[in-house]
């Protein structure tokens, strides 16, 4: 049995912006859902296990909807953001919007004993992206490193608003920075607003951006569960809305030289429904990928 590989699906958003679970919006030529294609190309690449992070109240419409048509075709658990879960013996208050990635990420660490990626379940990433990080993941003995899939800006944005993306630098091939962005095309010129409030700065096409695409070893847990307390005492004043987000802890400790993150490339075209007048577009490109045979009709047969 070879090793395996797990890509877990972060779906415990609520989609605020496009008003409504969006993970579930048909948006292929037989009513497929982009998780759908994110599945099917992460199979094709060569992972054979799914974990879906999900809202426990979400479990049904997931099950019937999303689980019936891959259960069949690749390994599939589920794991629940439960705010209750949390390291340290802390507790938030009841709040409705998910913790944050990281603590999705942290309550996934049962189910995962290997290697693993994440991604978020709204978002198109493309063959290419997976094959890429299925290579890497293969062949990482080294626990202490992770990776990064790194999109050219170009390839991900959308004309219908300003967007968040992580501006990646990168040194000897390793990340070495990530500006948390609004970012905007505004005829050709591609702006940048950092949301830490310094200078804003215009960048190329083919800046590289993080889309929340990583690759873990478990050693991630570790990290999560020891930088929590530092969150928590940072957010004290603001528990009912802050966000545990992995970029946060990976960048920290990279900072104490604890872990390295590779920066692989992609060429691959991402697809997103950030706004709701992105749905048209995005239901365009996969109607012309799959009349192109890049995906079968209908992708699960």
């Amino acid at each position: 049995m070879g090793k395996e590989l797990i890509l877990v699906i972060l779906a415990a958003g609520m989609g605020s912006r496009f008003g409504g679970l969006k993970q579930i919006e048909p948006v292929g030529p037989n009513n497929e859902f982009i998780i759908d294609y994110s599945i099917y190309d992460a199979k094709k690449a060569g992972f054979n296990k799914i974990v879906f992070l999900i809202k426990r109240e979400n479990y049904d419409v997931f099950k019937e909807t999303i689980g019936k048509r891959v259960e069949g075709k690749i390994d599939v658990s589920y794991a629940f953001q439960d705010i209750l879960d949390l390291p340290k013996n802390m507790e938030f208050e009841e709040r409705e919007k998910p913790l944050g990635t990281a603590h999705a990420i942290w309550c996934c660490r049962n189910l995962i004993k290997g290697n693993f990626a994440i991604i978020n379940a709204d978002d198109f990433y493309g063959y290419d992206s997976f094959k890429v990080l299925v290579d890497y993941l293969k062949n990482n003995d080294n626990f202490d490193e992770f990776c990064m899939v790194g999109y050219k800006i170009s390839n991900t944005l959308t004309e219908n608003g300003v967007v968040k993306r992580g501006v990646c630098q990168e040194k000897n091939g390793y990340l070495s920075s990530l500006i948390e962005s609004k970012v905007s095309d505004e005829s050709g010129i591609i702006n940048c607003i950092p949301l830490n409030g310094s200078s804003s700065f215009i960048v190329e096409k083919d800046q590289l951006v993080s889309m929340n695409m990583f690759g873990f070893t478990t050693k991630i847990f570790n990290f999560i569960e020891n930088d929590f307390e530092k969150f928590y005492q940072n957010n004290k004043e603001s528990l009912k809305d802050c966000e545990y987000l992995i970029p946060d802890v990976v960048f920290d400790n990279i900072k104490q030289n604890n872990c390295k993150v590779k920066v692989l490339k992609t060429d691959a075209k991402w697809f997103g429904v950030t706004y709701k007048e992105d749905k048209e577009k995005v239901v365009e490109a996969l109607k012309e990928m799959t009349d192109d045979n890049i995906y079968p009709s209908p992708l699960w047969k």
